[in-house]
């Protein structure tokens, strides 16, 4: 995964962590054409290996999305969106796909059901839906996935490496005395990403921060800085 600049939670008045600039999971290419549901990869990465393997079943078949789309009663747009993971599934759409493909084994199919399960179970991150941006729930959930995480920051450390002291200091604008429920909700949000980089599996962090990050802040926030860059070099 790649992230863009992940700048401070809020930049602006109530602004979260900016988008990424491009994202990538490790891709997903089972045998057989069995998705592959065993390990622990989110909602958002098993709707997407989900959607690549009825991808490559219905192009083995010779169907267009519209034929798809005309089989569950969807348009073409609605097979695009599942096919890359974008939406949820059904899992009365999924079995109608596996007919209309030809998928008549019942451990492929099993294997796919389980798998539309999997992947409508929320993810630990949608707790916290209140106080994020829509497109944020994909973010972490691709950051869960991901194998190598990217980062350039201009401003501030990467939200990864900061402590819970600096990212306070960020999400109140210096003021941590006068945190609100929304600041303190999204500071534990911070806090719960970092525990993937304690993983067995954990994704390698690559992040280039300018010296700018360290010079020019409040005396509050210059501390947490200090700390942060100990905890993380």
């Amino acid at each position: 995964m790649t992230p863009g600049s992940e700048a401070s939670w809020p930049p602006g008045p109530s602004a979260p962590d900016t988008p990424p600039a491009a994202q990538s999971v490790p891709s997903a290419r089972p045998a057989a054409g069995v998705p592959d549901a065993s390990d622990d990869k989110g909602p958002t990465a098993r709707r997407m290996i989900l959607g690549s393997q009825l991808r490559r079943l219905r192009e083995a078949a010779g169907y267009s999305r519209a034929d798809a789309g005309y089989e569950i009663r969807a348009s073409e747009s609605k097979i695009s969106r599942l096919e890359l993971g974008r939406v949820k599934f059904k899992g009365r759409d999924v079995e109608d796909l596996l007919t209309l493909y030809g998928v008549r084994d019942e451990t492929q199919r099993s294997a796919f059901l389980e798998l539309v399960d999997q992947s409508a179970q929320p993810g630990w991150w949608q707790k916290f839906n209140d106080y994020m941006p829509r497109w944020f729930d994909d973010f972490v959930g691709l950051e869960e996935a991901a194998a190598r995480i990217q980062t350039y920051e201009l401003q501030f450390f990467p939200g990864l490496l900061q402590t819970q002291e600096y990212a306070r200091a960020i999400m109140t604008h210096g003021l941590p005395e006068h945190a609100s429920e929304a600041a303190d909700a999204r500071v534990r949000v911070r806090m719960r990403r970092q525990r993937l980089l304690f993983r067995p599996d954990a994704p390698k962090l690559w992040a280039v921060v300018e010296s700018r990050c360290c010079i020019g802040r409040s005396a509050a926030t210059m501390s947490t800085a200090r700390s942060s860059s100990r905890c993380s070099s």
